[in-house]
């Protein structure tokens, strides 16, 4: 992997989403806290690369109930880890560092809307893998039916910076071909808890078109309509 690829992405997320998203930390945090929960598992170290403004590890060390994990968080850009040090505090740090050139391992990283970001995204996994016994990814799938008539992958390439887009299928093998072992995923619905804001009618008839499709068959729903990401636990 190159890693002014990663670099450069993070630069270029930067000059559009100048908050890194943080108004969404919250609701990614609970898709985390729930997949933990779902597997029973208890990390003693948890650390997050691209972590941005740093919310979401935040959260996690408010919200975990074990008040001994270790929490790091690594981001190459320096504006968003001036947002960082604000919250550092025990048992919560940030370091202005490339997690994929240093020799880290933790029980638990987190890959939270990410790779979809790198040029080389298949050699930046294969590099963040073994930084931890279990990894979670949180990937947005922007390919469904309605994206590609809409053109979605332009709007998503122009206004987030995604150099790659994914359907369940084609993400879920990015991780498998990267010899690691799916233990777990599960939809994350977007569009109706995010997303969801200021719908005009069209918007708000697809609504309602998603819900109804997704509440009887969700991966024909997440296919036709998108608004969907997935989060996925591997070893």
């Amino acid at each position: 992997m190159n890693t002014s690829d990663y670099t450069s992405a993070n630069s270029n997320y930067l000059k559009n989403n100048p908050t890194w998203h943080e108004e969404d930390a919250a609701w990614k945090s609970t898709q985390i806290i729930k997949l933990l929960q779902r597997n029973n598992l208890h990390p003693k170290s948890v650390a997050e690369i691209g972590c941005g403004s740093g919310e979401i590890v935040n959260q996690l060390h408010s919200r975990l109930e074990d008040k001994s994990i270790q929490f790091s968080g690594y981001e190459i850009s320096p504006d968003a880890i001036a947002i960082c040090k604000k919250k550092e505090k025990e048992r919560l740090h940030f370091f202005q560092q490339d997690l994929t050139e240093l020799e880290e391992h933790f029980d638990l990283l987190l890959i939270i809307d990410v790779f979809e970001h790198v040029e080389d995204y298949i050699g930046f996994v294969n590099k963040i893998k073994t930084k931890a016994d279990f990894k979670i990814y949180h990937i947005p799938l922007d390919m469904s039916a309605l994206s590609v008539l809409v053109n979605y992958p332009a709007k998503a390439k122009r206004d987030v910076g995604h150099l790659h887009y994914f359907m369940k299928d084609t993400a879920l093998a990015t991780l498998t071909d990267t010899n690691q072992k799916i233990i777990d995923w599960f939809y994350t619905p977007t569009a109706f808890e995010v997303n969801n804001k200021n719908l005009g009618f069209t918007n708000s008839v697809i609504q309602l078109l998603r819900k109804i499709t997704y509440k009887i068959k969700p991966n024909l729903a997440v296919k036709l309509f998108g608004g969907f990401s997935m989060i996925v636990l591997t070893k």
